[in-house]
């Protein structure tokens, strides 16, 4: 049993121009100790889909089951347990804490909530500071104090205050500055080691997702296009949209930055309330056909256990189609 299983998953708002289905059909597993990258461009509804899991925003449909228990309905207090498994990282390390709150009551507000003694809290927050690699000294301090980095820090050691299971990660790092990010990457990476944390790590930085990501998830407006293992997808992408994303990551190789070949992506994203027919990426794609315009394609296992939701997808051409991702990065 998988330690989160996200069933055919649907987030719908209503607008005053209609109804926007920010998360269409979504379903995977998350196993223990596994990192999984999800990838997708900027309005795609990753970090909705997040927001779902965490029980933060209503689901319209489908089911979110975790270590064993479905926790699509649950409402208010009975969510207690369910943040003591799973918690969550935000993207802004200067609007998610509180800038009233020292760093100790910040770090500490879970395990406050779960009714631990002042004394197990102090010691708990002492532990987590050193982990992260906090100053010891900091506990009484301000965030407005602190470095984007030491306050992403910050929300780490929060997020792991109640030991989880599955924490997932929105854009950890896309707020912090190059130097900083790997980092906070290496020190996620340690802590997985070191605990056995499972992560959703949410990012539209490819070179981070590579780094990080056991399997990968890209998603279009809303719906899952590619699934498989991080090596595999970017090996020899199976989606075309996979294949212009992948390609238009930056490469340190000149050579091999020359000898790939480039697939871009024409337009912009479709408007969610207005989503194209038939599949939601022919309007862009340069091997759509007929058939694209007419059917939504269905996601489907293809080679290697890799899932696709493509018509006619790259793995299925002929040899002399090229593929824009080379295995040597």
């Amino acid at each position: 049993m998988s330690l989160l299983s996200v069933l055919s998953l649907c987030v719908q708002y209503q607008s005053a121009q209609g109804t926007v289905r920010a998360v269409d059909d979504v379903s995977f597993d998350l196993e223990a100790g596994e990192t999984i990258g999800l990838v997708g461009e900027s309005g795609c509804g990753k970090s909705t889909l997040s927001k779902a899991i965490m029980r933060l925003v209503p689901c319209s449909d489908g089911r979110v089951v975790l270590d064993g228990q479905d926790i699509t309905n649950l409402q208010g207090a009975q969510l207690k347990p369910v943040r003591k498994t799973m918690q969550m990282i935000f993207q802004d390390p200067y609007g998610s804490l509180n800038p009233r709150h020292d760093i100790g009551t910040i770090i500490g507000q879970p395990l406050s909530v779960a009714g631990w003694s002042r004394r197990d809290i102090r010691d708990r927050v002492a532990e987590l500071m050193q982990q992260v690699g906090l100053p010891a000294d900091g506990a009484r301090r301000y965030p407005h104090e602190f470095s984007g980095g030491q306050r992403q820090r910050i929300g780490i050691a929060r997020a792991l205050a109640l030991r989880p299971k599955v924490i997932i990660c929105d854009e950890p790092v896309s707020a912090l500055d190059v130097s900083v990010r790997a980092q906070v990457i290496n020190l996620l990476q340690d802590l997985q080691q070191q605990t056995g944390v499972s992560y959703l790590f949410i990012s539209h930085d490819l070179s981070v997702i590579e780094h990080v990501s056991d399997r990968l998830i890209v998603m279009y407006l809303g719906r899952i296009v590619e699934s498989g293992r991080g090596a595999d997808l970017w090996r020899q992408p199976a989606h075309p949209y996979t294949l212009a994303l992948l390609a238009a990551a930056p490469v340190a190789d000149p050579k091999l930055a020359r000898s790939r070949t480039r697939s871009i992506l024409q337009g912009e994203l479709p408007s969610p309330l207005n989503p194209p027919t038939g599949c939601s990426f022919h309007e862009r794609c340069q091997m759509a056909r007929e058939r694209c315009s007419q059917e939504r394609p269905l996601l489907r296992a293809v080679s290697g256990g890799r899932m696709v939701a493509c018509h006619y997808d790259l793995l299925e051409q002929p040899a002399g189609v090229p593929q824009a991702v080379s295995a040597a990065r």
